[in-house]
């Protein structure tokens, strides 16, 4: 990630989605074999070495098998968020997350990130990132063909908003919010690009593939 002089320096926690019953793919997304690592692990070394300075994943309550991986790849037991009501879908996961009393006190923005994109490239990360700390007190995220894609950047105070009633998804809350809302155009087609089933991890995880196409 580029710091441009006199830029401020934003503090990041990372928030990885990964409660999900990934019932379209058949079997855990986060476990599949990704590039030497899994997608979990590339999502964590991804992460890391964007100078993320905490990760925190949500998991559901009782996945054993992805606890396991993420002492594998080095996650402390502390940095994981249990979602007891993972059916309740992906925003009960992120009000969780926010409301969630393990984070850094130095931190100054959340990154909102799915656990399906191991995809996406350092550099269309490292963009969205580098956008925010342009506008730190914006809510931030990358956009592709006319709508907002994922990650999520938020400052602090709007974090701590997200739990509160009167918004159903993520989506509302950034509708309705009274912080402003800025969005990046980037042309990188992954942006759009979920893993939700066998035909996409196929795809995307193509050794021959570019990243950005097709």
């Amino acid at each position: 990630m580029l710091q441009m002089l006199g830029m401020p320096k934003l503090i990041y926690g990372v928030v990885i989605l990964g409660a999900g019953a990934s019932r379209r793919m058949g079997q855990p997304k986060l476990l599949l074999p990704w590039h030497g690592t899994t997608v979990i692990g590339q999502l964590l070394n991804q992460w890391r070495r964007l100078g993320a300075s905490q990760i925190a994943v949500v998991t559901r309550i009782g996945d054993h098998a992805l606890d396991r991986e993420l002492d594998r790849q080095g996650l402390s037991a502390t940095d994981r968020i249990r979602n007891v009501e993972p059916e309740l879908g992906m925003y009960q996961s992120i009000r969780l997350a926010a409301l969630w009393p393990g984070w850094q006190n130095d931190l100054t923005h959340w990154l909102i990130t799915l656990g399906d994109q191991p995809h996406l490239r350092d550099e269309t990360l490292s963009a969205i990132m580098d956008f925010a700390a342009q506008q730190p007190a914006a809510i931030c995220q990358p956009g592709y063909a006319g709508r907002g894609r994922h990650p999520v950047i938020l400052p602090a105070a709007a974090f701590r908003e997200l739990p509160q009633p009167g918004h159903d998804n993520l989506k509302e809350f950034l509708q309705h919010t009274t912080y402003p809302v800025s969005r990046l155009p980037l042309d990188d087609a992954d942006l759009e690009r979920d893993m939700d089933t066998p035909e996409d991890y196929l795809r995307l995880n193509s050794p021959r593939r570019t990243p950005g196409a097709d």
